[in-house]
Protein backbone atom coordinates (compact mmCIF):
# COMPACT_ATOMS: atom_id res chain seq x y z
CA UNK A 1 0.00 0.00 0.00
CA UNK A 2 2.74 2.52 0.53
CA UNK A 3 3.82 1.91 -3.08
CA UNK A 4 0.54 2.90 -3.74
CA UNK A 5 0.81 5.67 -1.84
CA UNK A 6 3.99 7.10 -2.89
CA UNK A 7 3.07 6.22 -6.86
CA UNK A 8 0.11 8.28 -6.18
CA UNK A 9 1.72 10.88 -4.41
CA UNK A 10 3.91 11.42 -6.53
CA UNK A 11 2.22 11.21 -10.07
CA UNK A 12 -1.20 12.00 -9.05
CA UNK A 13 -3.60 11.17 -12.05
CA UNK A 14 -1.41 9.57 -14.27
CA UNK A 15 -0.55 6.77 -11.68
CA UNK A 16 -3.68 6.21 -11.43
CA UNK A 17 -4.48 5.71 -14.76
CA UNK A 18 -1.67 3.36 -15.35
CA UNK A 19 -2.26 1.47 -11.93
CA UNK A 20 -6.15 0.47 -12.86
CA UNK A 21 -5.16 -0.45 -16.43
CA UNK A 22 -2.43 -2.84 -15.62
CA UNK A 23 -4.44 -4.17 -12.96
CA UNK A 24 -7.66 -4.83 -15.08
CA UNK A 25 -4.89 -6.76 -17.32
CA UNK A 26 -4.02 -8.78 -14.93
CA UNK A 27 -0.93 -7.61 -12.97
CA UNK A 28 -1.43 -8.18 -8.75
CA UNK A 29 -2.74 -4.28 -8.00
CA UNK A 30 -4.82 -4.15 -5.11
CA UNK A 31 -8.07 -2.44 -7.24
CA UNK A 32 -10.95 -2.42 -4.35
CA UNK A 33 -8.15 -1.19 -2.23
CA UNK A 34 -6.71 1.54 -4.33
CA UNK A 35 -9.64 3.12 -5.09
CA UNK A 36 -10.89 3.68 -1.49
CA UNK A 37 -7.78 5.31 -1.07
CA UNK A 38 -8.24 7.95 -3.74
CA UNK A 39 -11.86 8.10 -2.25
CA UNK A 40 -10.02 8.98 0.61
CA UNK A 41 -7.73 11.12 -0.93
CA UNK A 42 -10.46 13.53 -2.11
CA UNK A 43 -11.85 13.81 0.89
CA UNK A 44 -9.05 15.16 2.55
CA UNK A 45 -8.52 17.74 -0.86
CA UNK A 46 -5.40 15.68 -2.29
CA UNK A 47 -7.15 14.86 -5.44
CA UNK A 48 -10.82 15.89 -6.90
CA UNK A 49 -13.48 13.50 -6.33
CA UNK A 50 -15.17 14.06 -9.92
CA UNK A 51 -11.35 14.16 -12.01
CA UNK A 52 -10.35 10.52 -10.07
CA UNK A 53 -14.04 9.34 -10.91
CA UNK A 54 -12.87 10.49 -14.83
CA UNK A 55 -9.55 8.93 -14.53
CA UNK A 56 -10.39 5.62 -13.07
CA UNK A 57 -13.08 5.09 -15.26
CA UNK A 58 -10.51 5.88 -18.36
CA UNK A 59 -7.70 3.75 -16.76
CA UNK A 60 -10.38 0.73 -16.15
CA UNK A 61 -11.69 1.04 -19.49
CA UNK A 62 -8.42 0.71 -21.00
CA UNK A 63 -7.20 -2.35 -19.26
CA UNK A 64 -10.33 -4.08 -20.32
CA UNK A 65 -10.03 -2.92 -23.09
CA UNK A 66 -6.47 -4.43 -23.86
CA UNK A 67 -8.07 -7.64 -22.25
CA UNK A 68 -11.03 -7.76 -24.56
CA UNK A 69 -7.89 -7.30 -27.83
CA UNK A 70 -5.76 -9.84 -26.10
CA UNK A 71 -8.87 -12.36 -26.06
CA UNK A 72 -9.86 -11.53 -29.07
CA UNK A 73 -6.09 -11.90 -30.83
CA UNK A 74 -4.99 -14.95 -28.88
CA UNK A 75 -7.76 -16.35 -26.40
CA UNK A 76 -8.87 -19.53 -28.38
CA UNK A 77 -5.73 -20.85 -29.64
CA UNK A 78 -4.19 -20.59 -26.03
CA UNK A 79 -7.10 -22.20 -24.67
CA UNK A 80 -7.14 -25.17 -27.23
CA UNK A 81 -3.40 -25.22 -26.81
CA UNK A 82 -2.98 -25.14 -22.53
CA UNK A 83 -6.44 -25.53 -21.36
CA UNK A 84 -5.90 -29.51 -20.98
CA UNK A 85 -3.04 -27.80 -18.16
CA UNK A 86 -6.41 -26.39 -16.39
CA UNK A 87 -8.81 -29.04 -17.16
CA UNK A 88 -10.46 -26.83 -20.06
CA UNK A 89 -11.51 -29.18 -22.31
CA UNK A 90 -13.45 -28.52 -25.68
CA UNK A 91 -16.55 -30.02 -24.25
CA UNK A 92 -16.31 -27.66 -21.41
CA UNK A 93 -14.62 -24.96 -23.72
CA UNK A 94 -17.75 -25.09 -25.79
CA UNK A 95 -20.16 -25.04 -22.45
CA UNK A 96 -18.36 -21.94 -21.37
CA UNK A 97 -18.86 -20.42 -24.82
CA UNK A 98 -22.77 -21.63 -24.85
CA UNK A 99 -23.29 -19.61 -21.14
CA UNK A 100 -21.01 -16.42 -21.35
CA UNK A 101 -23.10 -16.25 -25.13
CA UNK A 102 -26.23 -16.10 -23.02
CA UNK A 103 -25.77 -14.29 -19.57
CA UNK A 104 -21.78 -12.65 -21.23
CA UNK A 105 -22.91 -8.97 -21.20
CA UNK A 106 -24.54 -8.71 -17.58
CA UNK A 107 -21.42 -10.90 -16.60
CA UNK A 108 -19.04 -8.20 -17.48
CA UNK A 109 -21.35 -5.41 -15.66
CA UNK A 110 -21.78 -7.51 -12.48
CA UNK A 111 -18.61 -9.37 -12.40
CA UNK A 112 -17.06 -5.92 -12.07
CA UNK A 113 -17.63 -6.39 -8.66
CA UNK A 114 -15.37 -9.78 -7.96
CA UNK A 115 -12.03 -10.20 -8.07
CA UNK A 116 -10.88 -12.61 -10.48
CA UNK A 117 -13.94 -12.77 -12.59
CA UNK A 118 -13.70 -8.94 -13.35
CA UNK A 119 -10.42 -9.58 -15.18
CA UNK A 120 -11.83 -13.09 -16.58
CA UNK A 121 -14.96 -11.81 -18.21
CA UNK A 122 -12.75 -9.49 -20.45
CA UNK A 123 -10.54 -12.45 -21.74
CA UNK A 124 -13.56 -14.21 -22.16
CA UNK A 125 -15.49 -11.40 -23.82
CA UNK A 126 -13.15 -11.32 -26.70
CA UNK A 127 -12.08 -15.11 -27.06
CA UNK A 128 -15.61 -15.94 -27.44
CA UNK A 129 -16.18 -12.60 -29.56
CA UNK A 130 -18.52 -11.15 -28.30
CA UNK A 131 -19.26 -7.54 -30.20
CA UNK A 132 -17.35 -4.86 -29.27
CA UNK A 133 -19.91 -2.41 -29.22
CA UNK A 134 -21.60 -4.56 -26.49
CA UNK A 135 -18.76 -5.09 -24.69
CA UNK A 136 -17.74 -1.81 -24.16
CA UNK A 137 -21.44 -0.65 -23.19
CA UNK A 138 -21.58 -3.52 -20.61
CA UNK A 139 -17.80 -2.83 -19.13
CA UNK A 140 -18.10 1.01 -19.68
CA UNK A 141 -21.51 0.58 -17.15
CA UNK A 142 -19.91 -2.01 -14.80
CA UNK A 143 -16.72 -0.17 -14.68
CA UNK A 144 -18.27 3.46 -13.73
CA UNK A 145 -20.66 2.12 -10.74
CA UNK A 146 -17.50 0.22 -9.72
CA UNK A 147 -15.04 3.78 -9.78
CA UNK A 148 -18.32 5.56 -8.41
CA UNK A 149 -18.71 2.75 -5.63
CA UNK A 150 -15.29 3.14 -4.44
CA UNK A 151 -14.84 5.87 -4.38
CA UNK A 152 -17.46 7.70 -2.86
CA UNK A 153 -16.95 4.73 -0.11
CA UNK A 154 -13.45 6.03 0.35
CA UNK A 155 -14.52 9.45 0.29
CA UNK A 156 -17.01 8.95 2.91
CA UNK A 157 -14.87 7.07 5.46
CA UNK A 158 -12.04 9.21 4.91
CA UNK A 159 -14.19 12.23 5.69
CA UNK A 160 -15.86 10.15 8.80
CA UNK A 161 -11.89 9.54 10.18
CA UNK A 162 -11.19 13.33 9.69
CA UNK A 163 -14.44 14.20 11.86
CA UNK A 164 -14.04 11.65 14.26
CA UNK A 165 -10.41 12.47 14.93
CA UNK A 166 -11.34 16.07 15.45
CA UNK A 167 -14.49 15.70 18.02
CA UNK A 168 -14.88 12.31 18.45
CA UNK A 169 -18.47 12.74 20.65
CA UNK A 170 -20.26 13.87 18.13
CA UNK A 171 -21.32 11.63 14.79
CA UNK A 172 -19.86 13.34 11.80
CA UNK A 173 -22.29 15.42 9.14
CA UNK A 174 -20.51 13.70 5.54
CA UNK A 175 -21.44 16.40 2.72
CA UNK A 176 -21.66 14.54 -0.51
CA UNK A 177 -18.80 15.22 -3.12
Amino acid sequence: MAMLEDLIGQYGYIALFFLLAVGIVGLPVPDELLMTFVGYLTSIGTLNYYLSVVVSFLGAMSGMIVSYLLGRKVGKPLLWRYGKWIKLTPDKLDRVETWFNRYGPWTVSFGYFIPGIRHLTCYLSGTIGMRARKYLLFAGMGALFWCVLFITLGYMLGYGIEAVTEDPIMPPDVPLP
